[in-house]
């Protein structure tokens, strides 16, 4: 690696790009997919009636040709990253949260109702905007987790049920004279949107027209993504995360809760769709109404630049760049006379291209390893036990002396006899020296021999 002369910091970004064991394998995989995936589209184009050169100018010039076209593609970039660094945090923890479309609707409906509600003079008008979207749009995906705390629902399908139930709330709202529905001007029709949030309450751009235009939001969004990147890499917070997306059952033997963590995961998943759903209402990139088409499918191509970033915060970053630009170059595409919604196909064809290799990757090497024959290994045999120490016995009791003239053995009924009740002491241990010699013996010896003599 040092001849190629990469640093420390270029081998780290390859450590995170390298997938695991293979990872070359897949980064090829990847390039010849990714092929693959711009041949059929052109092919796609082809067959429709079109130029795929001619296909190919009009999206370049649409969204990177100019620094106003860039200008357009940046726009998109914001909330397409928000709603996939949410789609990353609750990733992490094993909760999918796929219901981003309807939190990002209900984000813009609590932004919008703030903002037209409340009379509030300078850009603190702006900051309850935001704060109210998120706050909503958090509770709204925290529902999900509630139903499935006390009811069990899944939460992949009361996410994506609810994202329906948002699109029937945005509509009865906007249609309703006193709730969000705009003001009658004259005599005229009233359309089915609400009224233009204030101008203090919108986002500014740095630069004007024709030159680039950098929108406040896609600051905000940047910093957002690097600061959860850094919390769920660093942090305490973060590796309890990931220790309940990977093995729940070992997170609660470790202590961890794992049902509330999911949840407040969940909820922080569903505020950044919510704040998503303000840079919509508040940036150029909307009408600044709430309406209902609102969301534009931001919710649903976000949660795809998550899957396409493999759910890393940083990465989604130029991936959310990439899915700006195809946005912002898909407006000129009629000018060639290719149906616009086949950028929709082409993003489908590329989000193929980046998940199924290192899946299918994974699956044969799997499939490999299973048809190895598996190699007798010798089975460790256990220790012998340990032998038992000897069990000390305790000595055996002194006989009784028969000798007359032995005085030290205590007589029953005599003073020297122990009284009842008292315990009697314990012999020590068994002298092995020979007993002294009785002069009595001495005598009774010689008698004998001379008996003998």
């Amino acid at each position: 690696m040092a001849t190629l002369g990469i640093d420390g910091t270029g081998q780290r970004l390859l450590r995170r790009l390298n997938p695991g064991p293979g990872g070359w394998q897949v980064g090829l995989a990847t390039v010849a997919t990714i092929g693959v995936a711009l041949g059929l589209s052109a092919l796609l184009i082809a067959v429709t009636g079109g130029s795929p050169t001619a296909s190919t100018k009009a999206l370049y010039q649409g969204s990177m040709a100019s620094p106003a076209a860039w200008s357009t593609s940046l726009l998109y970039v914001a909330p397409l990253l928000l709603v996939a660094v949410g789609a990353c945090v609750s990733a992490r923890s094993g909760f999918f949260n796929i219901g981003q479309e309807g939190q990002v609707l209900i984000g813009a409906l609590a932004g919008a109702w703030v903002g037209l509600r409340l009379a509030v003079p300078g850009p603190l008008l702006l900051v309850l905007v935001l704060l109210a979207s998120v706050v909503g749009a958090g509770i709204w995906a925290g529902l999900s987790a509630l139903m499935y705390r006390f009811r069990g629902v899944n939460v992949v399908v009361s996410t994506m049920l609810m994202t329906f139930l948002a699109q029937q709330l945005i509509s009865f709202a906007v249609n309703t004279p006193w709730l969000l529905q705009e003001s009658r001007l004259g005599r005229g029709t009233l359309s089915p949107q609400s009224n233009p949030v204030p101008e203090n309450a919108r986002l500014t751009s740095l630069g004007e027209y024709p030159n680039l235009q950098l929108n406040g939001g896609l600051v905000l969004a940047v910093v957002v993504a690097v600061v959860l990147a850094l919390v769920m890499a660093r942090t305490r917070w973060g590796f309890r995360l990931k220790m309940v997306g990977l093995n729940p059952a070992t997170a609660r033997h470790a202590g961890v809760r794992v049902g509330a963590l999911g949840g407040i995961a969940l909820a922080i998943s569903g505020a950044l769709a919510g704040l998503a759903g303000a840079l919509l209402l508040t940036s150029p990139v909307g009408t600044n109404r709430l309406q209902p088409g609102m969301s534009l499918n931001i919710g649903w191509d976000g949660l795809l630049v998550a899957l396409v970033a493999r759910n890393n915060p940083l990465l989604a970053i130029p991936v959310a760049v990439l899915f700006g630009v195809l946005r912002a170059g898909g407006s000129f595409l009629a000018a060639t006379g290719v149906p616009s919604f086949l950028v929709d196909v082409v993003k489908a064809l590329l989000v193929l291209a980046f998940v199924a290799p290192p899946v299918v990757i994974g699956m044969l090497r799997r499939r490999r390893l299973a048809d190895q024959p598996s190699t007798p290994t010798s089975t460790p045999t256990a220790p012998p036990a340990a032998t038992a120490a000897p069990t000390p016995t305790a000595p055996p009791a002194a006989a009784a002396s028969t000798d007359p003239a032995d005085t030290s053995a205590p007589v029953a009924g005599s003073a020297q006899a122990e009284p009842a009740g008292s315990t009697a002491p314990v012999p020590g241990p068994r002298s092995t020296a020979p007993p002294p010699a009785d002069p009595g013996d001495a005598g009774n010896k010689d008698a004998m021999e001379g008996r003998l003599a």
